[in-house]
This record gives C-alpha cells, sequence and structure tokens, in this order.
C-alpha cells in the first residue's frame, strides 16, 4: 500500500513528536507500506518568521524567509528516520527531484507537478525510499521558491497522493479526526468515523481548522483521506476518514418553486423565529428547498403544490405573533443550482454567474451561495435559457 503521511506543525512541535512521527513512519515501511512525508513547519516556527520580518520584504525574500520552517522539519524528521535505519532522504525546492512546479502565474504547473510524482513514485517502490517533502512551498520553473498559500502543506500532500497514484493520504495533525463539534466548547464532542468531502469542505470554509479547502480538490474517489491524531501512533488505522470527490454539476431542478416571505418588524433580533417558522411547516411535512434571510424578513423555498398550505401554516403564526406582520406567495420560480469544489477559491465566480443573465434581461431573484454551491432563482420561463447562459460561463 502507497501511503502520503503529512504532518502538521504540532505533530513535529518538538523533539518528542519527532520521534513520536519517526516512529509510526517506521512501523509503517516495516510493515511493508510504501510511505511517502509531507512535513509542516515545527511548531508556530512560519508565523513566528513572518512576526520578524519588520521591513517591506518582495515576495521572493519573504517565500525564501518563511521556507526555512519547512526546511528544518525535513531535516530533523529525515535524520530521525536514518537513526532508526530508514532509506530516507528530505526534498526541498532547488533539490534535482523536487516534484511541486508552480508556472509564471503562481499556479501548479500539473503536467510538470504530475510527471515529477510519478518519477519519485518509481522510485519510492524501487529503493524502498521514503522522500520526506517540505510542504507549503513549491518551485517555479526559473528555480525560485514560491509557496502554496493558507494549509500548503495539506494542499501538498493530497496534490502529492494523487499524482504519485497513493492509496491514501493521512493528515496527521492536533485533533482527533473530525469531531461533532469543538471539545473545548461543547461536552460529549467525539469522532465522525467518516464524513463526505463536501460536508468537510463546507465545515472548514466555515472555520473548522482539519483539512485546508484548497487541499480537497485534489482528492479523488480512487485515494482515500484520513485524519488522526499525532498521538495515536498508527499511521495505518483510526481518525476519520473522508469520502468521494467533488463533482462539478449544473443543474435545473425539476420541479416548480413557490416564494413564501414573512415580514416582520426586526426580525433578526427575535431569538428562535426561524425555527419556530420551520417547525410549522415541518408539522405539516413540507419540505423546505431553501432559505434567505433579510433585514425584516424570511423567504422560504417550496414545492410549488404546497403554496397554499404553507401560507396558512406561516399566516397562523403571523397572527399569533407581535413581531411578524405579514406573509405573501409568489410563484413559480426556478433554481439553478452550480455545485463544485473550487467556486470559493474564484473570487468574482458569482458576479460571472449572473452577469450573463443580466445581459439578457432575466431578472434574478435571488441568490443562495454556500462554500460549494451557488442557487440562482429566477422566473420559472426563464429556467432553460438562465440555465443554458451559466453553462456557458463554464464551458469558457
Amino acid at each position: 500500500m502507497r501511503v502520503v503521511a503529512k504532518f502538521g506543525g504540532t505533530s513535529l512541535g518538538n523533539g518528542d513528536r519527532v520521534n513520536r512521527a519517526a516512529d509510526s513512519i517506521t512501523a509503517a515501511v516495516e510493515a511493508g507500506h510504501e510511505v511517502g512525508v509531507v512535513a509542516s513547519a515545527m511548531g508556530s516556527t512560519t508565523d513566528f518568521l513572518l512576526d520578524e520580518i519588520q521591513y517591506d520584504a518582495d515576495e521572493a525574500d519573504r517565500a525564501e524567509i518563511v521556507s526555512m520552517g519547512e526546511r528544518t522539519s525535513v531535516r530533523m524528521l529525515k535524520g530521525a528516520l536514518s537513526a532508526r535505519g530508514v532509506n530516507a532522504t528530505f526534498l526541498e525546492p532547488g533539490t534535482e527531484e523536487w516534484p511541486v512546479i508552480t508556472d509564471e502565474h503562481g499556479e501548479v504547473d500539473v503536467e510538470e507537478t504530475r510527471r515529477r510524482g510519478k518519477a519519485l513514485a518509481d522510485r519510492m517502490a524501487s529503493e524502498n525510499l521514503v522522500p520526506v517533502i517540505t510542504g507549503f512551498l513549491a518551485q517555479d520553473h526559473a528555480g525560485n521558491v514560491t509557496t502554496l498559500g493558507r494549509g500548503g502543506s495539506d494542499t501538498t500532500a493530497v496534490m502529492m497522493g494523487k499524482y504519485m497514484d497513493a492509496d491514501e493520504v493521512v493528515i496527521v495533525t492536533d485533533v482527533e479526526g473530525v469531531m461533532t463539534g469543538d471539545p473545548r466548547v461543547v461536552e460529549g464532542a467525539r469522532n465522525v468515523g467518516e464524513i463526505t468531502v463536501d460536508e468537510l469542505r463546507n465545515l472548514s470554509f466555515r472555520g473548522a481548522e482539519v483539512v485546508a479547502p484548497s487541499a480537497l480538490t485534489y482528492k479523488d474517489a480512487d485515494m482515500d483521506v484520513r485524519v488522526v491524531h499525532y498521538q495515536h501512533g498508527d499511521l495505518m488505522t483510526g481518525g476519520t476518514s473522508i469520502e468521494g470527490e467533488f463533482e462539478n454539476l449544473i443543474d435545473l431542478q425539476e420541479d416548480k418553486l413557490c416564494c413564501i416571505t414573512i415580514a416582520g418588524r426586526a426580525i433578526r433580533n427575535r431569538p428562535g423565529i426561524l425555527a419556530e417558522l420551520s417547525s410549522a411547516l415541518a408539522e405539516e411535512d413540507i419540505n423546505i428547498d431553501a432559505v434567505s434571510s433579510g433585514m425584516d424578513s424570511i423567504t422560504f423555498y417550496l414545492k410549488s403544490g404546497v403554496s397554499e398550505t404553507a401560507e396558512t401554516v406561516l399566516h397562523e403564526g403571523v397572527i399569533d405573533s407581535e413581531t411578524l406582520s405579514s406573509v405573501t406567495v409568489d410563484d413559480p420560480y426556478a433554481v439553478i443550482r452550480v455545485t463544485g469544489g473550487e467556486l470559493q477559491t474564484e473570487p468574482g465566480i458569482v458576479d460571472s454567474i449572473v452577469s450573463p443573465l443580466a445581459d439578457e434581461r432575466i431578472n434574478v431573484h435571488d441568490v443562495i451561495t454556500s462554500a460549494t454551491s451557488v442557487a440562482v432563482f429566477v422566473d420559472w420561463e426563464d429556467g432553460e435559457q438562465a440555465l443554458g447562459l451559466i453553462q456557458g460561463v463554464f464551458d469558457d
């Protein structure tokens, strides 16, 4: 089994933890697995180096300076592996076999990086070699050091796993995989054994520090990704398994939707109002397709066939409330959903989606976004044309 193991800064935070990491790698090698390693800077080295740049450093100098954390880590880990009799080597920008190459725009050169990753994998297999690769760093075609941005070590690991045809990528970090909640805040938080890549990406973009969102774009269905705690000590078991891969899809929902809007004074300051309205719909077995809110209103998108029942139910809530003033229904609406793993990393993506609709005088009634999707609501009769226009954006 070929594994790429990424060790985060906390898991290499001191000599004892470097030894623990080396022990886990050695155990996997002795069990017959091929292991590639990606190492972050030890502890908070990168943050320390950035804080100490007290002058106007250009991008090239800044990249060289911050690279020192990862360069130190790979040397420490390689030394610990060699002391255990493991055939290990460290790779950093500037070494002949360095795999992560970027183009003139700072983007990963996929073709060259894939070629180098395959060559490195072949050497792992033929020499029983454990390469220890600096995370976060890259190199352009001119030999200059570049970086992969925030969470770059995670990105290095999953990218290398993909291009080295690994069976699994193991992210070794300071959390027990993905938890049901933040154990520092909520009692009874427990490990989630499995989670989909879409679920985790949504959590990651909203503050969960488990795997960098940029890394997940490199995951495919044939490669497992698992998150384990550095104290676990076994690279091959435990933690949380991240399932599936991102699917890019542009879809026009077949069902006509109705739009029900409830207006009220300072709704945003009324705790529990959304729960009350949603619960009233749930009691009538009415599914909510989407929700949006404004300063003084909440809008539910539901299937058109339930509009009268839903209006009646919500009207009862308006009558009984001192906050709510009125409910209104409009239909039919169409919704086009754009789903993709890289939406949040593309500045201006919402504008690029809706601008062609404006050019064709199609009125956009609502746009609802998440980390992995954009939903655009238009009049039903404009749905097919809007779908074609949005598809054209991504075809281009």
